[in-house]
């Protein structure tokens, strides 16, 4: 028997052995195989490792997806992305430039495509927004754990949208995220105290601020020296 001439459902399981990059090499040879490509309940699990996999045309969203991660262990995330923008040099804003909308527009259409999605992590995307993070816990209801790790634009912000919005959530991690304050998590705590949370090291590192405030030198010095 020829595998084209298997059941729909066979095929299907098939293609679950499969990661992405073999799943859309083998839709492009056939009809049978571009309907199982394309069939949201391949989609369950996805795991990105660099931005730039987020462009690629080897995956689907849909309602099936339940598990995302987009983790991106690079030293750009601590030599360039990490740095506040007033900080940055015109050649780090260029380097920023090519890449700094690109999580922000996945999770975009994950609001829109996955709204069963039960697990997200975020690690080293730099770029990404409170509103961002709002905006997934708002339009994916079931959502029971969200895990961001070294994601320096995320506040306290954030986690006023996991107290108000985060009825599902059993686990929220926000670890190495500097904008984040002992007051936002003692907040969560409260508001929602079923919630099993940890911000390791988040609260005891040294917050972003404003060009217009005056630090003192060696405040700034510090944050200079962690990125170089």
């Amino acid at each position: 028997m020829h595998v084209t001439q298997l059941d729909h459902e066979c095929l299907l399981h098939l293609f679950s052995f499969l990661d992405k990059e073999n799943r859309k090499s083998l839709s492009l040879t056939c009809h049978p195989m571009r309907e199982v490509f394309l069939d949201p309940r391949l989609w369950t699990v996805l795991h990105f490792s660099s931005p730039c996999q987020l462009t690629r045309d080897n995956f689907v969203l849909g309602p099936s997806l339940r598990y995302l991660t987009v983790c991106w262990f690079s030293s750009r995330v601590l030599q360039v992305c990490n740095i506040e923008d007033w900080l940055k040099s015109s050649f780090q804003k260029d380097i920023c430039s090519k890449h700094e909308s690109l999580v922000s527009t996945f999770l975009a259409h994950v609001c829109h495509m996955c709204p069963n999605l039960l697990w997200l992590s975020l690690s080293g995307c730099g770029h990404i927004t409170d509103q961002d993070v709002i905006s997934v816990l708002q339009s994916c209801r079931k959502l029971r754990c969200l895990h961001l790790e070294n994601c320096v634009r995320i506040t306290d912000c954030s986690l006023q949208g996991v107290a108000t919005h985060g009825e599902s959530l059993v686990e929220v991690k926000v670890d190495f995220c500097r904008n984040v304050t002992q007051t936002g998590l003692q907040a969560v705590k409260e508001k929602r105290p079923c919630i099993q949370l940890s911000a390791e090291r988040s609260a005891d590192m040294i917050p972003d601020s404003k060009p217009e405030e005056r630090l003192p030198l060696r405040r700034t010095l510090q944050k200079v020296l962690q990125f170089t």
